[in-house]
Formats: structure tokens, sequence, C-alpha cells
């Protein structure tokens, strides 16, 4: 009998790369082994970024995409699987197709559809595509921008974030974390757990932070989440953990530069 204290608790995330190292595929490394996990990883698309904005986008093609996906899971046990950046229908559809099998395992998705300009990073093709991969999901994280897109919706306020939050769920077959940092003048956010097994809401406070350190955050969330699902958290525990994780990470980089524009979060403030 294998001694389970050796064996690794591994995540895969599916994300894209980004060249900075405050968002995507970096972030999520580091998001996943901050939190006691062993990240592996299926790259999406490569971008030439840095924390003024993104140059390019190269997306990795599709069969690429599905071989790193069977590589890892055809050989580690994989505890969770954190899904981000999936850049067009095409890629969506690779990446529903190759996880059909493993739906059983908790999957957690950040639906990376708005960008902080607010435009949108799908075309409506893609809005589509990703709308048939959200049901295959344990939970998926969007902010109110991306909620809007699902509900096809103007305006969330706070007040209604909880029928927000539930209605999207019972949509799409799946729980939600909707999160309330686009909420404007307001000096506690609360992020809200619709969770559709046990048909429950709960929420979660805290203070918001003055920091432009925030690149990177909605990829950090998540994969800390799909962590802590991995290492037998049960989902609301998971959450709130990651939400735990996500804000102390946030208010350790508030102080510190890197580049000219918005930085990442201090993801290693626990080694400091």
């Amino acid at each position: 009998m294998k001694n389970t204290t050796t064996i690794y608790n591994s995540v895969l995330t599916i994300a894209g790369s980004d060249s900075g190292g405050c968002a995507g595929i970096q972030a999520d490394i580091k998001s996943i082994s901050a939190n006691g996990g062993f990240a592996t990883t299926a790259i999406t698309a490569i971008t030439a970024q840095n924390t003024l904005g993104v140059n390019a986008i190269y997306p990795i093609p599709t069969t690429e995409i599905k071989n790193q996906i069977v590589a890892v899971l055809s050989d580690i046990n994989v505890g969770a699987i954190k899904i981000g950046m999936l850049q067009s229908a095409k890629i969506i559809k690779a990446v529903l197709e190759t996880l059909e099998a493993h739906k059983d395992m908790p999957i957690v998705l950040d639906p990376v559809m708005v960008a902080s300009s607010g435009d949108n990073l799908l075309d409506n093709v893609g809005l589509e595509a990703i709308k048939l991969l959200l049901p295959l999901a344990t939970l998926i994280t969007p902010n109110i921008p991306e909620a809007q897109v699902l509900l096809k919706i103007d305006t969330i306020s706070p007040e209604n974030m909880p029928q927000m939050a539930e209605k999207i769920g019972k949509m799409y077959k799946t729980s939600v974390l909707l999160k309330g940092g686009h909420i404007e003048n307001s000096q506690t956010l609360v992020d809200v757990l619709y969770n559709y097994q046990t048909n429950s809401l709960h929420n979660f406070s805290k203070t918001q932070v003055n920091t432009k350190n925030t690149h990177g955050t909605g990829c950090t969330l998540s994969s800390a989440i799909a962590t802590h699902l991995a290492l037998g958290n049960s989902l609301k525990d998971a959450v709130q953990k990651g939400i735990t994780y996500t804000h102390h990470a946030i208010v350790a980089g508030k102080s510190k530069e890197l580049g000219k524009g918005n930085g990442p979060v201090d993801h290693f403030y626990k080694l400091h």
C-alpha cells in the first residue's frame, strides 16, 4: 500500500500563458503551490503581455491542447481541474470533448469573457460555446460583468447578487461564486456562493483594498479554490479558504511594484 503522505495533491490548470507573470497559467501555478497543491498545466494560448496590457495572443492548436490534457490525466492523479482563458469556440469545444470522461472530478471554471476595460473577450459564437461548458463545472466564478453577459442584463446590484447567483446556477446547473469586486463605492465587498447541490446561499465579506495591484486575482482565486477542493475540502470551505488567501495576497502586494501598470498580488506572502 502506498504511503498517502508521499502523494502530491495535484491540480490541472487549463488556461493561457501570461508573459508578464501576473495572471493566467503563471498566477495559477503560484496560487496552487502556495495553497499546498502541485500544479500541472495545459496551455491554451501564448500571450505577449505585461502590467500595461496585452500586445498579442497566439492560440495553441486544439490538437495540442487536447494532447496536454490527456498526457496529464492519463498519468497523474489529479484531484481537481481549474479552467481559465479559452479564447475561441473551437478551443472551448476541444476542452469540453476532452473532459467529458472526467466530469465527476471537481472542476472550477473561471469564465474569462469580459476584460477589465469592459470589452468582450469572446465573440457571440464563443459565448454560446462556453455556455455548453458551464454545466460540466462544479463551480463557476463569474465577476459582475460576466454574470451580466450570462444573464443578458445591464446591471447587478449588491442587493440582488444572491438572486442573480442562484439564477445563473439553476440556469446552467452548476454552483456559482458571484464575485462583488466590481461593485463601486463600497468599503465592504461581498462574494455570493450559490451551492447548486444543496440549493443554499452563502455570503463572504471582506474589506475593500485600495490598490492597483489586482492583475490576476480571478486566476488566483479560482486556482486556490480548486486546490482546496483537491485537498478534500467541502465547496463552502474551499471557497472560504480561497477568498481568505486571495484577500491576504492582495493586501500583501498593495505596496509592491512590478512594471509601470497594474501589478500582481503577492502569492507567497506567507514565506516573507
